[in-house]
């Protein structure tokens, strides 16, 4: 498809529907075209209709449609008929490259680019109105990019996943990035201390700020041009070393405005990593894994209590460690209480509900795996563990803790074949599921006597997600007020 024909062509969301400007424009340009082939002046041809010059140009110029009547009038006049006059195709190339134009300028993306539309002449060249085609195109494609469509996004997440599947979920260069950050603040072992991270943060040329106004649409904000890290005062939790080394991946990592979804992502990803790599030092963490499996004692509870990082920080970290330096190949889930499955990671074969495309996160994990049936525990102090039988082959065992967040509780699990399950903490467990979904049998049906019960005399409501209709959030950092966030930094500044 050219150009000309993509900004032309029908069944675009931008084209005007029948009997707006986009009709109104062709039918101008027919009676233009047809007059000028007559030799008439738009003064005779008002004469000859009986209508104002005015009221004609308005026509010609697509701003105005002509009634019925006037329309058989200037169909007489131009010795053509109404049917002619009405068709959809522009009466030569030119008109159709002149339409496109001013269908572009009165769009709503070029409308919201504040620019003064230019007025299309005789005079205008064909090359002018194809640049100005060209541009348009480019603008309304990012548009559609940075709208990021669910399916756009979770492509980019899809991909992502399989990538770090391919990685092992270990990527050399950030755990080097890590080192080297503790290295150059003198770190020697232990827990790495918030006095530590601080160290690191004035190493790369930042002071911390607590303030109770951080934008709500974000989690931390760094002022690079005074040197600042911004962090919420009311922090959901005392420890704000993980946020801190969050804010400060963007410049250990180079990252740079992020052109699409799957840069965004990328970077959240690294931000992540880098973090837990900081917090759970390479070779501090290896020593402990290795010497767990020694003792066939694997557990993130100790992994967790180590290095005083959160469980779902230590289960994560586990997933880096766990293919590369002990030949372990893993499974990690964190799902909603709803059994929403919020992030997950596998590389051991487990084969998680997923999406038409192959994207985990937002499907629904099957009622009898080791991150729904927890929530039924009463003992949410000691871990839960659970051997599963799969539907397509082969028993997976997990563990599994609850935490909670401000949507709600969620779990955090970990798992492993059942070859595997020899090296960890817990392996003992008489609790025992099977599992056939994707089969709805399996746990989305109710039973036959409740169905036959219930199904004529229930109606419920749902409750539907505000975002079910939404966009996914638009802007260079999605979901981030970039208006609160400058506000914010000149009032600090």
């Amino acid at each position: 498809m050219t150009l000309l024909e993509s900004e032309i062509g029908g069944n675009r969301p931008s084209d005007p529907a029948p009997g707006e400007s986009g009709d109104a424009l062709t039918l101008g340009r027919r009676v233009r075209e047809r007059r000028a082939r007559l030799g008439l002046t738009l003064e005779q041809l008002a004469v000859a209709v009986d209508r104002a010059p005015s009221q004609l140009s308005a026509i010609e110029n697509g701003k105005r449609e002509p009634r019925l009547p006037l329309l058989r009038s200037l169909a007489a006049a131009l010795d053509s008929t109404v049917d002619e006059l009405l068709m959809d195709e522009a009466p030569s190339e030119r008109a159709a490259l002149e339409i496109a134009v001013e269908r572009a300028q009165r769009g709503p993306v070029f409308r919201s680019l504040g620019i003064q539309p230019i007025r299309v002449s005789k005079a205008t060249g064909d090359e002018t109105l194809r640049a100005i085609l060209g541009l348009h195109q480019e603008v309304e494609r990012l548009h559609r990019e940075r709208a990021a469509t669910p399916e756009e996004a979770r492509r980019a997440n899809t991909e992502l996943r399989r990538e770090m599947r391919l990685a092992g979920n270990y990527f050399s260069e950030l755990e080097l990035a890590a080192k080297q950050l503790l290295d150059s603040v003198g770190y020697s072992g232990g827990p790495v201390s918030q006095q530590t991270i601080s160290n690191v943060a004035e190493k790369l040329g930042f002071s911390l700020h607590y303030v109770s106004d951080v934008p709500h649409s974000t989690r931390s904000v760094i002022d690079r041009r005074n040197g600042r890290i911004y962090l919420s005062s009311n922090l959901p939790s005392r420890d704000a070393r993980a946020p801190i080394l969050r804010a400060l991946a963007s410049l250990v990592c180079g990252h740079e405005e992020p052109r699409n979804y799957g840069d965004f992502l990328r970077q959240r990803v690294e931000a992540n990593y880098l973090a837990g790599a900081v917090l759970l030092p390479e070779e501090a963490a290896v020593e402990l894994l290795a010497e767990a499996r020694k003792q066939r004692q694997i557990s993130m509870e100790d992994l967790r209590d180590a290095f005083g990082v959160s469980y779902e920080m230590a289960a994560h970290r586990f997933t880096n460690l766990a293919t590369e330096r002990l030949g372990l190949q893993v499974h990690f889930m964190k799902a909603h209480e709803s059994g929403t499955l919020i992030k997950a990671y596998e590389n051991d074969g487990v084969r998680f509900p997923s999406d038409a495309l192959g994207n985990l996160e937002g499907a629904t994990v099957c009622r009898n795996w080791t991150a729904r049936t927890i929530f039924g525990q009463p003992d949410r102090f000691n871990p839960w563990y659970q051997y599963t039988d799969m539907a397509s082959g082969g028993t997976y065992w997990c563990t599994s803790r609850v935490e909670k967040a401000k949507e709600g509780l969620y779990s955090v699990s970990v798992g492993v074949r059942f070859e595997d399950v020899k090296w960890f903490r817990g392996r003992e467990t008489t609790h025992r599921s099977q599992s056939f979904c994707p089969d709805d049998r399996c746990c989305r049906e109710a039973s036959s006597d409740l169905t036959r019960k219930w199904e004529a005399a229930s109606w419920p409501e749902a409750a539907t997600p505000t975002s079910l209709l939404a966009a996914l959030p638009t802007g260079t950092f999605p979901g981030v007020d970039s208006n609160e966030v400058y506000a914010f930094l000149e009032a600090h500044e």
